[in-house]
């Protein structure tokens, strides 16, 4: 099971740093390996929130998130996007995008591609940290079947009732963000934050509703693609589960690529404080990226969240962590290694929470 699920993974591992010593030598292989390495360490609870969202997807869905998602967070999230975003913030051409990016030395208004790259993170940062808020939110607010901090959980959830909460939370945070972070650019983070936090409402709003509308004949499904809009009934290991499909399936794969770039934002604007070269941060980045996919795979099929039900929660509290660190960022320079620090701290504490509660059970079962 391990190797199936992380064999390729490491093949294009190797293939990966084979290529990095070969076009860039000792030097490039150190540095792909470093980016590779960062980037694993510091998404284990992006792992962990994909595969509670993986786990609701039929197979066909998991397969498309382990090829047709791999090279939109490669090719994509990695390399085509923050071309994208230079262009769309700097305002220049894609032509010269393109040439600062690949001559590190080049310049475009006084400013290399990586100092055009850094001074679109206010955009960035909004942008992300409010989508990563909105799932905090909606998460921490709603309604759960298992509390893991229930003296901070519980009162949430009371307050939580009242309507859209979530969201006018979220644009008390980015006003607020707008007012004391942004200093000249309270405009660009407004924009972006409302574009963070209306691509989440799209996006999941579209998944929500067409897994509503499959619910009522999702156990009508014959195939593992179900239903054409709605959710597939399937048995494994004695539960029963009703497996998103169709359209649902779709804008719930959106939703997971959206997620993913917003953990890999400013893992790719920091890139740059190792590598000046766009194809050694794709390659380092990328192979993390694929190792994070295929641990997500290795969760959901290994029933990992079920057996250690606070994981969720811990992932959870992670990536609320990360969207005030995003928006505190667009000011002050936050280190990597704090960001994932704290998230390995929450997911660890919840790990150990698990552990303990299923000790308990087990000792009460044998009572």
């Amino acid at each position: 099971m391990l190797l199936r699920t992380f064999g390729w993974s490491m093949g294009i591992t190797v293939l990966g740093l084979a290529a990095a010593a070969y076009f860039w030598g000792a030097d490039g292989f150190g540095v792909v390996l470093i980016l590779s390495v960062l980037e694993i360490s510091l998404s284990f609870d992006n792992a962990v929130i994909n595969a509670t969202i993986l786990k609701r997807m039929t197979p066909f869905w998991q397969r498309i998130f382990l090829t047709v998602g791999v090279l939109i967070a490669v090719f994509g999230m990695r390399l085509v996007f923050p071309l994208l975003v230079v262009a769309l913030t700097a305002h220049i051409g894609p032509q010269t995008v393109i040439s600062l990016a690949l001559d590190s030395s080049k310049t475009s208004g006084g400013l290399t591609y990586a100092q055009h790259l850094d001074a679109a993170h206010p955009a960035i940062a909004a942008f992300g940290g409010m989508f990563l808020l909105m799932i905090f939110l909606d998460f921490i607010l709603g309604e759960k079947e298992v509390r893991w901090l229930s003296w901070i959980e519980g009162p949430l959830e009371r307050i939580g009732k009242l309507d859209q909460l979530s969201v006018v939370t979220s644009m008390i945070v980015l006003m607020l963000s707008a007012r004391f972070f942004a200093e000249g650019r309270a405009e660009t983070v407004l924009l972006a934050g409302v574009a963070g936090l209306t691509t989440y409402l799209a996006v999941s709003g579209l998944s929500d509703l067409f897994e509503e509308a499959g619910e009522d004949d999702g156990e009508d499904g014959d195939d593992e693609d179900g239903a054409a809009d709605g959710a597939v009934a399937r048995t494994e290991g004695g539960k029963s589960a009703l497996l998103v499909a169709g359209k649902a399936a779709f804008f719930l794969f959106l939703y997971l690529e959206v997620l993913d770039a917003s953990f890999s934002f400013d893992g790719v604007v920091g890139a740059f404080a190792i590598s000046q070269d766009i194809f050694q941060i794709a390659l380092g980045l990328g192979i993390g990226a694929l190792y994070i996919r295929s641990l997500t795979v290795y969760l959901v099929r290994q029933g990992t969240l079920d057996d250690y039900i606070y994981l969720e929660h811990g992932a959870h509290y992670a990536i609320g962590a990360l969207a005030i660190i995003l928006m505190v960022s667009i000011k002050y320079s936050i280190p990597e290694v704090v960001t994932g620090l704290i998230g390995v701290a929450f997911i660890g504490l919840a790990l150990l929470s698990s552990l303990a509660r299923n000790r308990r059970l087990a000792a009460a079962d044998s009572s």
